[in-house]
């Protein structure tokens, strides 16, 4: 009876969004780890079969529940990483099932700080094997499937750093004034202290990449910092109240960001549906050993959006590579002449490299545009 059940929620998580998922044993595994055959969280979620996002009267009828059980059991799936409860811009409460990933149950998960146990470790370990079944999968159908996976929006935005630590001078921005903007676009903020000054809500968990990595017993060998992940408003709000993060001031917000600039950590922004007119949910801050979102690590495509591209002043340039070294997607290369060059397909824009470089070499150019960069297609 259970294992119906879950095989009928594990479809429901699969409609709430995220890459096309089979629903394999480790995928149904993950779902009774979490949930321990409790068949309330389980018949609550099948209640979203035909509409995952539901308001109470709707769950009501598709439940048959009152409104009290129905807050009960949806706040104890909400603390699990299974639904996201919040009002709408309107104030009505939304009950909406969350995907399995980007973002849901993996990244609510291994936000909220966990004990390295053996029921912990289990998870963790769930998780790692699905990822790489879902990397077997991706790499088994690469053809039919890539093309499909790339014409997806992007994911996330890549917000720049402007110092370079070096000389502590500021990093050049060269403005594309070849490119006339509609007075009626609507830029997306350019730098952090923007963003952070926008929001009255403010929370912060742990990097789930890192967090998760921790656990299964890879730590990160790029920095220290764990609780650098950020939500905003409404975001903020569901995630404080679940206990997977803390609310803090814009000046403790502005410190994390600075300590991530400083151990080379990547700015990525996220919108609501992608669009980049609206305010941001949420900012991670990715490195490049853990994060699924960069090069080394991505299963799917990595599909960012930015407003610039870095430049390199080959007269300055000594080839020392730490822009190689620090560049979160391989984008920059040292060439027979001892200069570095970069692919621009590949650059999203961070500056990170231009942060690092010794002799203030690399500087960022205003350039709009969509990189998608598929994963390497395996042997």
């Amino acid at each position: 009876m259970f294992e119906e059940k879950y095989k009928k929620v594990a479809k429901v998580i699969l409609k709430a969004g995220g890459l096309p998922i089979p629903v394999n044993p480790t995928f149904l595994e993950i779902i009774r780890t979490l949930i321990k055959d409790d068949e309330e969280e389980l018949d609550m979620l099948l209640s979203f079969r035909r509409k995952i996002s539901q308001n109470i009267e709707q769950l009501k009828k598709n439940s048959g529940l009152t409104e009290e059980k129905i807050m009960e059991i949806t706040d104890r799936l909400a603390k699990k990483g299974f639904i996201f409860n919040q009002p709408n811009s309107k104030g009505v409460l939304v009950f909406r099932v969350l995907p399995i990933i980007n973002v849901g149950l993996f990244e609510y998960t291994f936000m909220k700080e966990l004990e390295i146990n053996e029921e912990n470790k289990k998870i963790a370990d769930l998780f790692t094997k699905f990822f790489s079944e879902l990397d077997e999968f991706v790499q088994r159908g690469y053809d039919n499937i890539m093309p499909m996976l790339q014409k997806s929006p992007p994911v996330d935005r890549t917000v720049p750093v402007y110092q370079n630590e070096p000389t502590g001078k500021e990093i050049i921005i060269s403005l594309n004034e070849e490119v006339e903007v509609p007075l009626e676009t609507i830029v997306p903020s350019q730098k952090i202290e923007q963003i952070v000054e926008k929001f009255d809500d403010i929370a912060v968990g742990h990097c789930f990449c890192r967090h998760h990595k921790d656990i299964d017993g890879k730590p990160c060998v790029q920095t220290n910092l764990r609780e650098n992940c950020f939500t905003f408003g409404k975001s903020a709000r569901h995630i404080v109240q679940q206990g997977f993060g803390r609310m803090i001031s814009k000046e403790e917000a502005l410190q994390i960001m600075r300590d991530s600039e400083k151990d080379g950590l990547v700015h990525k922004a996220y919108h609501p549906n992608f669009d980049t007119t609206k305010p941001e949910t949420s900012i991670c801050n990715c490195c490049k050993c853990c994060c699924g979102n960069s090069y080394t690590n991505a299963i799917a495509p990595m599909i960012n959006a930015t407003n610039f591209i870095s430049v390199v002043n080959e007269d300055l340039c000594i080839g020392c590579g730490t822009c190689v070294d620090k560049c979160i997607n391989e984008a920059i290369f040292i060439d027979d002449k001892g200069k570095a060059k970069r692919f621009e397909e590949r650059c999203i824009g961070c500056g990170v490299c231009a942060r690092f470089c010794p002799e203030n070499a690399i500087s960022l150019k205003e350039l709009e545009r969509i990189v998608n960069v598929p994963p390497p297609k395996k042997k």
